[in-house]
């Protein structure tokens, strides 16, 4: 089962459902049984060139850095079996035991990784990360690697605002944009905050870039009132927020996980709980989420007794 079931009631809310990091609760999470797989996978989409998996704005190195540095001693307390880091002098060595891998880097030498240190720093971690300037008012996307989207991509929303990046989402601006951004802006060095986004896919793949629509689209039409459950992959998104003490870049993570809807809802609340959301979601909702080619026979399978 998933970590996070995020379906509190049997009905369809807009809402942030933001709340603080508990303490010992991890920024970063590793998914040990999955960890190398999504990593080999990441090295993979960033070597193809054709796309942009990683870009950054001029002038974003300190944050890019100053990310480095924050979270890889967190990384190495919160999880010392799978990573270790030790300073000699200037020099950083970093030891990743999931992957067998060891680097020294001198931090703010460019030369010293190589990548842009977002972009190795992605590397070692199951979430995409993004930077926004959070000492613009307009908290515009300033860096970021992307590597398992949910519909979206890099190139098109970098340098745009937080309310600009969000504007496809139906009811956002009207409903949850004044509130997203007074939370960025208020947001406290060392207190980072975190959320479940939820959809509804039907494939397992992590890479739903629009340009992947050719490659999983069809499958919409193979869901049936009776294989719906094994068909459609719950998808969730782990998302965290934290302000960086000396940039004030904010960095927000992204760790994706899905699995099949069966596997979620053996729990008959959880099946009431998710049936309730997909029923009441509004026209536009199921739209944008690309739920409405399949929606009737997934609720039908929800349906206590509909698939015996």
């Amino acid at each position: 089962m998933l970590p996070y079931f995020p379906f509190e009631q049997a009905l369809f809310a807009m809402r942030l459902g933001v709340r603080a990091l508990r303490p010992g609760e991890p920024l970063i999470e590793v998914e040990e049984p999955h960890y190398a797989e999504e990593l080999a996978l990441k090295q993979s989409l960033l070597a193809d060139s054709q796309r942009v998996r990683f870009a950054a704005l001029p002038g974003t190195l300190a944050a890019q850095w100053e990310t480095v540095t924050e979270l890889l001693p967190l990384m190495a307390s919160q999880h010392p079996r799978h990573f270790t880091l030790e300073r000699t002098g200037d020099a950083w060595h970093w030891h990743n035991h999931l992957l067998g891998t060891r680097t020294r880097f001198i931090p703010g030498d460019p030369d010293s990784l190589p990548h842009a240190p977002l972009d190795w720093l992605g590397r070692q971690v199951q979430e995409d990360l993004l930077l926004m300037d959070g000492t613009h008012e307009d908290l515009p996307l300033i860096a970021g690697q992307l590597c398992f989207p949910a519909g979206w991509c890099l190139a098109d929303k970098l340098g745009h605002t937080a309310l600009d990046i969000h504007a496809p989402v139906p009811g956002f601006g009207e409903q949850l944009g004044g509130a997203t951004v007074r939370l960025m802006r208020g947001l406290k060095s060392g207190r980072p905050v975190t959320r479940v986004n939820w959809g509804i896919s039907v494939t397992p793949q992590l890479d739903l870039a629009p340009w992947t629509q050719p490659e999983w689209r069809h499958l919409r039409q193979e869901v049936t009132v009776l294989n719906a459950g094994e068909k459609c992959y719950l998808r969730l998104e782990r998302q965290t927020l934290s302000v960086l003490p000396t940039s004030g870049a904010i960095l927000f993570t992204i760790h994706t996980y899905r699995a099949p809807v069966a596997t979620e809802v053996e729990d008959p609340e959880r099946r009431r709980l998710l049936a309730g959301v997909l029923r009441t979601l509004p026209p536009e909702t199921r739209d944008y989420k690309g739920l409405t080619a399949f929606l009737p026979q997934l609720l039908a399978w929800l349906e206590p007794g509909a698939h015996s």
